[in-house]
């Protein structure tokens, strides 16, 4: 027999509540293991990518700007979503042009996550960028970011003192860290 917390929850209908070109919200009635209802509020945003570009193998660049909904300014690698008909390796190089003006010769995968376990359907993938390549671009005038290098020694201890609080970034630096990608 298949215990009460094994067993998934049922929909039974779906409202959507809001949409914009980044995000959906939706009010969910499920019906739990146990046979009873309830309303569910479920926010989709899909996929996302996030990209820790070294320049070398010591040293990566990360962008400092402004998070609406944090409230402050952050230090971060670059990341963005996916957009509907491109690979994850294909968000990650445009994302890279965009907010940091390179290409990565090699993109080595990190890790896939569940940004959110409960309320957020978003799914992040990470990346090591190796063999950076300078791109000849106007810088986007939609974004406003600051990149600076830093010595990857650095970015981990800011990760460990809490300096940095994105998520992305900070399994990125770790699982580097520990070697996983990449030769480090």
């Amino acid at each position: 027999m298949t215990r009460l917390s094994e067993r998934p929850w049922k929909t039974l209908s779906s409202t959507p509540v809001y949409r914009n070109r980044w995000l959906a919200l939706r009010e969910d009635l499920v019906e739990l293991p146990d046979g009873r209802t309830t309303i569910y509020g479920v926010v989709t945003c899909g996929q996302c990518v996030g990209i820790l570009p070294f320049l070398d193998p010591d040293t990566v660049l990360l962008i400092r700007q402004y998070r609406y909904v944090a409230g402050r300014m952050t230090w971060e690698m670059p990341t963005g979503g996916v957009h509907a008909g491109e690979s994850r390796e294909e968000a990650a190089q445009r994302e890279l042009a965009e907010e940091i003006g390179y290409r990565a010769a090699r993109l080595t995968p990190l890790c896939t996550y569940h940004t959110s376990k409960s309320v957020l359907d978003e799914t992040a993938h990470l990346f090591l960028g190796e063999g950076m390549e300078r791109l000849a671009l106007p810088p986007d005038e939609t974004e406003f970011i600051e990149v600076r290098p830093f010595p990857f020694a650095q970015v981990l201890r800011m990760v460990l003192a809490g300096e940095v609080l994105d998520s992305m970034t900070i399994i990125a630096v770790l699982l580097a860290a520990r070697g996983q990608g990449g030769g480090r």
